[in-house]
């Protein structure tokens, strides 16, 4: 899979309508004869696909993980393992931390670091920072969460993920990670050589036959089977792990997952310049798509494709249809005068279009992948995301992460100058740019090799599961949606059988908006890779405690998440239950509803 969407439809002018009708693209090269100096002047490459060493080993013939007891938790102060400082271990009482509004059962906290040194770059000392949480009560099985953002700090080893007991309430073996380096270098440590590869892919790498010894340790022997998880750039670290390390887990589950994360905060530096064409005040990029605003836009887009799915409950269930009949500059009123949050000009009409099309260079070369339209974009994280990320996320880590080489650390006086100045033309491609001390390009460390060709994954008998919201605001679920259609095809059709992909409508980035985000996709992982029960759905509900779910749904709403590209149909009965709708292949031209 190729990482650039090519926006030119084969010599065909771009046209934003066409690219929201072919929602789900497929991956083309960003650089093409235009840009062959750039790729010559600057040593452009394009990362290798990358094969596991050696022959897959199957999973052990296993009906479950089995469960143990800890023999040993303050003397683990004493584990030894190269490179490893063990520098905190204590017992924690069960009830000392929660999850859910649950108590979590007794545990061992340990913490420490790996791979500790001294920068010969800029003299900094960097290690890779972690803490494992072993419970008394051991089930038998490892988690490695991924966590999100830039990483620099150890979130909570607790195994949450949104909905359901977290993987240290059933009884995992949980490891978290800073992933190489500490808040305080955020972001300049990109510019450190190590601390981006640890990042990107070789944190991971080390930390599991580490973790995988403290488990031996703590319990006398090591785990049946070992998990990945995380959501966002987690979701990302997953991902890597399924194409890089898949001899080392046998079930993977990525939420909203940013596997082609360079890409999108290139895209979002591209946004964040067509938002300030129609801002009406420069320095808040917010003005220029108002709250009212997208509100109006979303009523729009229930008006057009609430009804796809055979019921009006303010929830687009069949994303695929609604982008072929919803249009922004069709269907949301034009203003004939000021702007008053009952209208869009028609220059606003014309920004949003573009950008749900998907990022571009100005000669129609795509950069990144469209996005769905959604009435989830009400969200106050989906704006936060399209006009407050891209100043303060995704312009340092472009700047110093994900280009090659990075910039100046003086850019940190003006990120919106430098976000709102970016050459998309000229700069885009340095993320598959490596350069002297820079071996890897970000392309190459911070996205899976090959990530359409899992097959060490498949032939061990691992499992996959991918999550992701509809409105995601960073994120596109149609670059999620493309990755499946092309690990389908490189299958022969039969990529369920070891990778199955669902989307939340409604939902944005991880969790939130308008939707039932909460779910058991990991208890339903562990029941796949364990017991051989392949999810055809997943049961969601709403987050009581969401201030966006709206006022008129029932704070105990279900619905169906449904196995790609099924959506849910209603059937009949309850509007609130999922047991009122069953997954189905959509039909093009069938009126759902009236089977």
């Amino acid at each position: 899979m190729s990482r650039f969407f090519d926006g030119t439809r084969g010599g065909i002018p771009r046209d934003p309508r066409s690219q929201h009708a072919r929602r789900r693209h497929r991956v083309s090269a960003l650089v093409g004869a235009a840009a062959a100096s750039v790729v010559l002047a600057l040593g452009l490459a394009m990362p290798a696909a990358a094969v596991p060493p050696g022959s897959p080993s199957p999973l052990p013939q296993l009906s479950a993980a089995q469960p143990g007891t800890l023999q040993a938790c303050e003397s683990l102060v004493d584990f030894a393992f190269p490179s490893t400082k063990i520098t905190q271990v204590s017992r924690v009482a069960a009830g000392t931390v929660s999850n859910g509004g649950q108590p979590i059962g007794e545990h061992c906290l340990v913490r420490g670091t790996m791979n500790e040194r001294v920068s010969t770059f800029d003299g900094q000392t960097y290690a890779i920072g972690f803490e494992m949480r072993l419970p008394s009560a051991w089930a038998g099985r490892f988690l490695y969460q991924g966590n999100g953002g830039l990483d620099g700090s150890i979130a909570p080893a607790l195994g949450a993920t949104r909905g359901g007991e977290s993987g240290l309430q059933m009884g995992f073996a949980v490891i978290s990670s800073d992933a190489g380096h500490n808040g305080s270098q955020n972001p300049l440590f990109g510019r450190e050589p190590q601390a981006r590869l640890d990042y990107g892919y070789q944190a991971v790498g080390t930390l599991t036959p580490m973790a995988k010894a403290l488990i031996t340790n703590a319990y006398g022997r090591g785990p049946d089977r070992s998990y990945i998880t995380g959501g966002s750039n987690g979701g990302r670290h997953t991902m890597v792990a399924a194409a890089r390390y898949a001899d080392q887990y046998d079930g993977f589950l990525a939420i909203s997952p940013g596997f082609n994360l360079p890409q999108a905060a290139v895209a979002q530096l591209w946004g964040a310049q067509q938002w300030a064409q129609v801002a009406t005040t420069p320095a808040d990029l917010s003005t220029a798509f108002t709250p009212a605003e997208r509100t109006l836009a979303a009523q729009a887009i229930l008006a057009r494709c609430d009804g796809l799915d055979g019921l009006a409950d303010g929830m687009v269930q069949d994303s695929t249809a609604c982008q072929q009949a919803f249009s922004i500059k069709r269907d949301v009123p034009r203003c004939t005068g000021e702007r008053n949050g009952t209208c869009l000009t028609k220059e606003q009409q014309a920004v949003i279009d573009e950008i749900f099309a998907g990022a571009h260079t100005s000669n129609n070369k795509d950069i990144y992948s469209s996005f769905p339209f959604d009435p989830g974009l009400t969200q106050s994280g989906w704006a936060g995301w399209k006009f407050g990320s891209p100043i303060t996320r995704d312009a340092p880590a472009v700047g110093f992460i994900f280009t090659t080489p990075p910039a100046d650390p003086s850019i940190l006086a003006d990120l919106q100058g430098y976000a709102l100045g970016f050459d998309v033309d000229t700069e885009a491609a340095k993320i598959y740019a490596t350069s002297g001390i820079y071996t890897e390009s970000s392309m190459s460390f911070m996205t899976p090799p090959d990530p359409t060709h899992l097959d060490t994954l498949r032939d061990r008998g691992a499992k996959m599961i991918v999550i992701h919201g509809a409105s995601d605001g960073v994120f596109s679920p149609d670059d999620t949606a493309a990755w499946f259609d092309e690990l389908d095809r490189n299958n022969g059709g039969n990529a369920e059988q070891f990778a199955r992909y669902f989307e939340v409508p409604g939902m944005g980035h991880v969790a939130g908006g308008p939707a039932t985000d909460q779910h058991h996709g990991l208890a339903a992982l562990v029941d796949w890779v364990e017991q051989g029960s392949a999810p055809d759905q997943l049961t969601a509900s709403v987050n009581p405690a969401n201030p966006e779910v709206p006022a008129d749904w029932s704070r105990t709403r279900t619905r169906p998440l449904c196995v790609y590209p099924q959506v849910a149909q209603y059937v009949s009965g309850d509007p609130e239950s999922a047991s009122s709708f069953a997954c189905e292949t959509p039909h093009p031209g069938l009126a759902y509803g009236t089977r």
